[in-house]
């Protein structure tokens, strides 16, 4: 399929995968993402609701962007936490952030980001808590979870109700991304996401990047924690995040190889990077900026922010 048509095609992709026969609309509840997650994803329901699916959404009360304009049903549950906290906790994350970035597994998981991840943890709490709308949620029949997989609550919900999920991602900062996948990411020249290096790794790169592996197994199990302790509240039996990433049935990626390095992928690997791009006017026919220079910014700017 030409590139160009990808993102046009992609929703009625999306409506075969989910529906339950070939002439019939799918069910589908959806667990999103608040803030720029939420655009790109809202954009994909809008199409499925246009080609004859159901809807149905679970957003928190306390939100930036969540709820606004919809046009499909909308189900509320209360956090314990108020706007202002919210605001509070992600402007100090970003504040941070700007003085001195985090660049590595371990400044991630004992830096400011830690509370943000722990406030954003927190909401599945909040949703299980409410138990009218669980019990909603159980009694209807769903086909599918559509989800982003940042907080960990879509993939808890497609789990305890038993439900096939498809992830709308960039995707996943730690290793439980090829371990859910089952897919190979070879360390020799797949590197890391924190490593900053290409797949022309060197030998004394290479070790780098076995230590960035290493890294990774240490400290990610710890930024997923209070994750971790919601699920096993939630669920009749204890889990593992690699447990919850494991039963994703498709990978929707926002990613494109123009923009990564080659590596490995599975059947259930769809790449869809440049959805959410719209095209305003073509291109000139000549531009002084090198391919390579255009790449290598890219790359910059998603390592930087990878969301």
């Amino acid at each position: 399929m030409a590139p160009g048509l990808l993102p046009a095609a992609l929703p009625l992709c999306v409506c075969l995968l989910l529906a339950s026969g070939s002439a019939q609309a799918g069910k589908l509840l959806v667990v999103p993402m608040d803030g720029s997650h939420w655009f790109t994803m809202r954009s994909v329901v809008e199409k499925l609701i246009h080609r004859g699916n159901e809807v149905v959404a679970v957003m928190p009360e306390v939100s930036w962007q969540l709820g606004q304009s919809l046009n499909f049903t909308v189900k509320t549950f209360s956090t314990s936490y108020t706007l202002e906290d919210l605001d509070r906790i992600f402007n100090f994350f970003v504040d941070t952030q700007w003085k001195t970035p985090e660049q590595s597994t371990y400044s991630l998981a004992m830096g400011s980001s830690k509370a943000f991840f722990d406030i954003t943890f927190s909401r599945c709490r909040s949703l299980f808590n409410d138990k009218k709308l669980v019990e909603y949620l159980k009694e209807t029949s769903f086909d599918a979870v559509f989800l982003d997989p940042f907080d960990v609550c879509g993939l808890v919900v497609s789990k305890y109700f038993s439900l096939p999920s498809v992830v709308f991602t960039r995707g996943v900062f730690c290793y439980y991304f090829e371990d859910g996948l089952q897919c190979p990411s070879p360390l020799s020249y797949v590197p890391r996401f924190f490593s900053m290096s290409s797949d022309a790794l060197s030998f004394m790169e290479r070790v780098r990047n076995h230590l960035f592996y290493l890294e990774e197994h240490l400290f990610c199990p710890y930024i997923f924690q209070t994750a971790l302790e919601v699920a096993c509240e939630i669920l009749p039996s204890p889990v593992t995040i690699g447990d919850l990433f494991s039963q994703i049935s498709i990978w929707l990626l926002r990613t494109d190889f123009v923009l990564d390095y080659p590596r490995p992928v599975m059947p259930n690997m769809i790449f869809i990077g440049g959805i959410n791009c719209h095209q305003r006017k073509p291109l000139p026919k000549v531009c002084c900026v090198s391919f390579s220079t255009l790449r290598k910014t890219l790359l910059w700017a998603l390592r930087k922010n990878p969301y």
